[in-house]
């Protein structure tokens, strides 16, 4: 999984296209949109990682 790691010029570059595309005003409502969707996948995840661990241990004891 290498190539997922964005170095400081990738995110410096990500961000000013960002700016020029979206403007400076809606920059930081667009972070908080991205950073309630990454809490609620977060969430989700972990629901569905401990759903999947009881439904593994409840098969084990049967």
């Amino acid at each position: 999984m290498g190539f997922l790691r964005i170095g400081p010029t990738e995110l410096i570059l990500i961000l000013a296209i960002a700016l020029v595309i979206f403007g400076p005003s809606k920059l930081p409502e667009i972070g908080k949109t991205l950073g309630r969707a990454i809490k609620e996948f977060k969430t989700h995840a972990s629901k569905v990682s401990e759903d999947l661990k009881v439904d593994t241990d409840d098969e084990k004891k049967n």
